[in-house]
């Protein structure tokens, strides 16, 4: 499969056939046919906004996600003989593994201790965003399951034409990567802090739920939000400003500078992204008077809240103002909106007193070299052993009465 060009052409049966080619922007696709399959493959009960061709082509056209980023574009189309798109793959050839949430580079320094090249490799994901989702998007047709093998047929044969050390499927759905194991994928888990809506009508009526020492210390520090004269907003959609956009935007330097080192998105992405998300994109602010000095971006998904990216005003700190935008708010707008639950991204145990509990993430890796893979099996065997004692260990000990179950939301 040449970028830009038909690969291979598969019979689907009664006559019908599959053209399978690779494109090397998202704006070759229109947003009507990326956005049926990433909808058909979700439910629109369950729409995940980072699996859009908004999101995703705000990432291209702004200069996040782009080949001078290390990112290069290499998603996979697969249309009928009446070239109507029947299942698409966000796909990337990448020269490095900043930006992905699933951590590789022991591996790629095995690699290259032996004389072995692990850049450039293949990263199927939502860059810079690790959120579950599908990642395998297939209209809901008769064909649906041969399409889905097809496509990773196609995945795996990309893997061995730019010769590349390995594939990687980051933050797919549990499905898919149950799937994957049998089309001889190495299965990876990882560990994320959620909250789950129990049918709750108020924040209230959530804390009633936590044991009293942790009800306690959240009613605390939501007061001392007030003492300290802020006043937490919460915009949605055009409520949102171009001025709340670039104050965010060096909120967001500010803490990338101070945490990461390097900023993976541009003041531009927040505007375009913005621009063509709409009422699914929820701004927390605070304001200290007229003042924007924090925020907290998150996007609403279909029964989901996801909590992003947060930053404040560089030259002032505010006790607990962290807690009150990223999880307290999130929590209360997730019950006004009535969505089951909200991820609040990667990281960060101080979550579980707030009451989010942990939840398995998933990742799926295909290796070229036989004797790396045997190597790398050894070590995601033993990592999964770890991170699942350590959850048992954190649900014993979770924030909730005993009464309130902590199955994983």
């Amino acid at each position: 499969m040449e970028s830009g060009s038909k690969g291979g052409t598969t019979n689907l049966g009664e006559a019908k056939k599959l053209s399978v080619s690779v494109v090397s922007s998202i704006s070759e696709v229109s947003s009507d046919e990326w956005d049926s399959c990433s909808r058909d493959a979700t439910g629109s009960e369950q729409f995940n906004p980072f699996l859009s061709h908004g999101f995703l082509s705000s990432l291209e056209e702004t200069g996040c996600a782009v080949k001078e980023t290390g990112w290069v574009p290499q998603h996979i189309i697969a249309r009928d003989e009446c070239k109507n798109v029947l299942g698409v793959v966000p796909l990337y050839l990448k020269s490095h593994s900043y930006g992905e949430f699933v951590f590789d580079h022991s591996w790629a320094d095995a690699y290259y201790s032996y004389g072995s090249r692990y850049y450039p490799k293949l990263q199927c994901c939502v860059p810079f965003t690790p959120v579950t989702g599908q990642r395998i998007l297939v209209r809901n047709t008769a064909y649906r399951d041969q399409i889905f093998d097809i496509l990773v047929s196609a995945l795996m044969a990309l893997t061995v034409k730019f010769q590349v050390s390995s594939l990687h499927i980051t933050f797919p759905s549990a499905n898919e990567w149950d799937k994957l194991k049998e089309k001889g994928f190495l299965q990876r888990i990882g560990m994320q802090y959620h909250w789950k809506n129990r049918n709750y009508k108020s924040f209230d009526e959530f804390l009633m739920d936590m044991k009293q020492s942790k009800r306690k210390n959240i009613r605390q520090e939501r007061k001392k939000i007030s003492a300290q004269n802020l006043t937490m907003k919460r915009l949605r959609g055009c409520e949102i400003k171009a001025r709340h956009w670039d104050t965010f935007y060096e909120f967001y330097r500010n803490t990338t500078d101070n945490k990461w080192g390097s900023a993976y998105l541009t003041r531009d992405f927040f505007h375009n992204m913005a621009s063509k998300m709409g009422d699914n994109v929820l701004l927390v602010a605070a304001e200290e008077g007229e003042e924007l000095v924090a925020a907290a971006l998150n996007l609403i998904g279909g029964d989901t809240l996801y909590g992003r990216l947060w930053g404040c005003h560089p030259g002032v700190y505010y006790p607990n103002l962290h807690f009150e935008a990223c999880y307290y708010q999130a929590i209360e707008a997730a019950i006004e909106l009535n969505l089951d639950k909200v991820e609040a991204g990667a990281q960060g145990e101080h979550k579980i007193q707030r009451g989010y509990l942990p939840v398995t993430t998933y990742s799926c890796h295909y290796f070229l070299d036989a004797e790396f893979r045997k190597v790398i099996a050894d070590f995601l065997a033993r990592e999964a052993a770890q991170i699942k004692l350590v959850m048992k260990l954190l649900h014993d000990s979770g924030p909730f009465k005993d009464n309130v179950s902590s199955v994983e939301a």
